[in-house]
């Protein structure tokens, strides 16, 4: 167990509704399926979940018979995982302190919110036992770039700071590749590929959903810029039949523990 003693480590808490999660953006779980074969998880590992989420993979990952420790950032997310039967815990992943637990580390779509990537990666490396495999999948160099561009520049027009604003981390292969290997990690695959991706809910749902830091300081402002925004991207990210994609650059990889 962590040395937290399983206590919510103060100031990790992030923001995030986890019914409007499931309902408009499920299929995050389902576009990491891949990432979980990638693990191939066996019976009887001891496999940590890094920002679980809403709890869907933890739970395909569980089934395979390897006990599943989640965690996240948000409590609402962590209530919604244990909802499901899934141990889960609200971390921090810049933050904790886990020495030699795991035979895996398991991560999709969250690594890009965690601006310090090296102390990440440094605990995770902790967390695993010697040759312990740690995969995972997020947004990389170039990811949403259509759209980080547009609420930029709309808010830069308002007089607000946008690229101050970003929350997000998308590095490079050949970056992140060295980001592990100086943490101690022998890299096997890493991999960025472009992933355009259904909306099933439309760009205002998405920014409503995954752009809170960007729009929390403008205040009675923040659905009229938004309205703008999605203005901007609608010749780039709508196509002909009125369906939204969402510009997604991804990147997966497989490292093992020295």
């Amino acid at each position: 167990m962590p040395k937290t003693g399983g206590a919510v480590q103060p100031g990790c808490d992030q923001t995030w509704n986890a019914e409007d999660y499931a309902r408009q953006a499920g299929y995050v779980a389902e576009l990491g399926r891949p990432v979980v074969d990638l693990l191939q998880p066996k019976e009887g590992e001891r496999i940590l979940d890094l920002g679980c989420g809403d709890g869907r993979l933890s739970v395909a990952l569980a089934k395979t018979g390897a006990t599943i420790l989640a965690c996240d950032s948000s409590s609402d997310m962590v209530a919604r995982a244990r909802a499901t039967g899934v141990e889960a815990l609200v971390l921090d992943a810049q933050n904790f302190l886990f020495e030699e637990e795991f035979d895996a580390v398991f991560s999709n779509a969250a690594l890009h919110w965690m601006k310090d990537s090296v102390s990440v990666i440094e605990g995770v490396h902790r967390a695993l036992l010697p040759d312990g495999r740690f995969v995972a999948e997020f947004g990389g160099f170039g990811n949403i770039a259509a759209i980080t561009a547009a609420i930029t520049a709309v808010l830069n027009a308002h007089g607000f700071d946008g690229a101050g604003l970003n929350p997000w981390f998308f590095p490079t292969a050949d970056a992140y590749r060295k980001l592990l290997e100086n943490a101690g990690f022998r890299v096997k695959r890493i991999d960025l590929f472009s992933r355009p991706t259904f909306l099933p809910q439309g760009m205002k749902s998405w920014l409503d959903m995954f752009v809170q830091e960007f729009f929390q300081p403008v205040g009675d402002l923040s659905e009229k810029l938004k309205g703008e925004v999605v203005a901007a991207l609608h010749p780039v990210l709508r196509d002909d039949g009125g369906y939204w994609y969402a510009d997604h650059m991804r990147l997966r990889f497989a490292a093992f523990k020295d």
